[in-house]
């Protein structure tokens, strides 16, 4: 069993920059292909990046391509996701989820194993 919680979200400015975390408890990440996710007011929710295990494979959708970078520190048991240049598009609640499989289920949205409760990032002036 995988225990998820995000942190860092808050309220920024446009063209500002946060970076939420991701931190495990319950086992080691590095088994795991971790990604984030986001849903909006209203709006379904969408894969914005992830990263997988062992090779480090990254995925990006094209919305934040560019502007999101996705880490892990594996002796951290931590991933994070550094949003520069953010938009108010980019308002949402932001997750992050664990599968032992690959980017693909990330990509397609399910099949995630283990979720976060969220942390929510407004980009606002």
């Amino acid at each position: 069993q995988v225990q998820l919680v995000e942190s860092g979200g808050g309220l920024v400015q446009p063209g500002g920059s946060l970076r939420v975390s991701c931190v495990a408890s319950g086992s080691t990440l590095d088994y795991y292909t971790i990604g984030w996710f986001r849903q909006a007011p209203g709006k379904e929710r969408e894969a914005v990046s992830g990263i997988s295990s062992p090779d480090d494979s990254i995925y990006y959708a094209d919305s934040v391509k560019g502007r999101f970078t996705i880490s892990r520190d594996d002796a951290k048991n931590t991933v994070y996701l550094q949003m520069n240049s953010l938009k108010p598009e980019d308002t949402a609640v932001y997750y992050c989820a664990a599968t032992p499989y690959g980017l693909g289920y990330v990509k397609a949205g399910y099949g995630m194993d283990y979720w976060g409760k969220g942390t929510l990032v407004i980009v606002s002036s």
